[in-house]
């Protein structure tokens, strides 16, 4: 399996829009901290968050392979479940959400962006002013941040986990990845 330090190397290579590359930083600390606390592979996890936009540039316009490049892109350095994963996170592929692998990263992937939206309208900017209950709230305002499809982050439900734990440890995750964000 490729380490951490590889994935980035190949996010950097692939990646050139500092936006992309801090989404991909901000999933990958999410999908740790649901790997554990639900018992999971941290590594494995952490590695799926950082990797499954690897292909957001090189596909362009052509979002039915978002995801499928990506899983070309990383064959033989994640093992088959993560590439099933990485290919399922974009409906668009037509494969399946079905682990609890793909779950957390579809999740992940749309909690981050609802997050980072509240923290982009606190008065400095910053993850540290964001509080779990503000994210529920905005959660539930259906005009904020309209690119994050809430479906999406309910699907923290089949990890076991309600929509306050899922934003907390979310939340916490960031926070912690706060200074690679800018946030």
């Amino acid at each position: 399996m490729i380490s951490r330090e590889e994935a980035i190397n190949l996010l950097h290579k692939y990646l050139s829009n500092d936006r992309n590359l801090k989404h991909c930083l901000a999933v990958e600390a999410i999908m740790r901290a649901l790997a554990r606390r639900l018992g999971e592979d941290e590594v494995l996890w952490g590695l799926v968050g950082l990797l499954h936009d690897i292909d957001y540039e090189l596909v362009g316009r052509d979002l039915s392979r978002h995801g499928l490049v990506a899983a070309e892109l990383l064959r033989g350095l994640l093992p088959s479940d993560a590439l099933d994963a990485i290919g399922a996170h974009n409906e668009l592929t037509g494969k399946a959400l079905d682990t609890k692998l793909a779950y957390a990263l579809k999740a992940s992937d749309h909690i981050s962006g609802l997050i980072i939206a509240t923290a982009l309208v606190m008065p400095n900017k910053r993850l540290s002013e964001v509080k779990a209950e503000t994210v529920i709230k905005k959660f539930r305002q259906k005009d904020f941040a309209k690119g994050v499809n809430r479906d999406k982050i309910l699907l923290c439900g089949k990890l076991g986990l309600s929509l306050e734990e899922f934003v907390e440890v979310s939340l916490n995750a960031l926070k912690e990845v706060s200074s690679e964000l800018g946030l």
